[in-house]
């Protein structure tokens, strides 16, 4: 993308931003409507289990996301990769156990699966415009 004029270059990263906005936002909807089609608001537990996810990555790996993807010889890289993991299980986990339960239906699972699904997207395009974006300060 190196030879391209600097307007379309904008333009293009401005497009990135937008569609991560659209499936952040599109997640969130999916998260609210399986609570209030259901009126059932315990599949919002699984909220704290996003709120948490990132934290590991933002304690210990900081801005350096390459280190995420080798293998690494450092203790904290490995708890990150931890830690997240056992987040995102918990994120499955939760409305599952809600389901089996009894204390939410197949709807609001449904719902649930589908809001972690769009989340995970938007994360994995956030992580892969990361790589060459104009929005890096170094």
């Amino acid at each position: 993308m190196a030879d391209l004029p600097h307007y379309m270059r904008a333009c293009f990263q401005t497009g990135k931003l937008a569609m991560l906005a659209i499936l952040v936002s599109g997640g969130i909807v999916l998260q609210i409507l399986a609570c209030a089609l259901y009126n059932n608001w315990w599949p919002m537990l699984t909220v704290l289990m996003y709120v948490i996810m990132p934290m590991p990555l933002i304690f210990f790996a900081g801005s350096d996301t390459s280190s995420l993807y080798s293998e690494s010889t450092s203790g904290w890289i490995d708890a990150t990769k931890f830690l997240t993991g056992a987040s995102a299980v918990g994120s499955i986990a939760i409305p599952v156990i809600l389901k089996h339960a009894g204390v939410i239906g197949w709807g609001a699972l449904a719902m649930e699966l589908s809001s972690f699904s769009v989340f995970v997207m938007a994360i994995l395009c956030y992580l892969g415009t990361n790589e060459d974006d104009g929005y890096t300060m170094f």
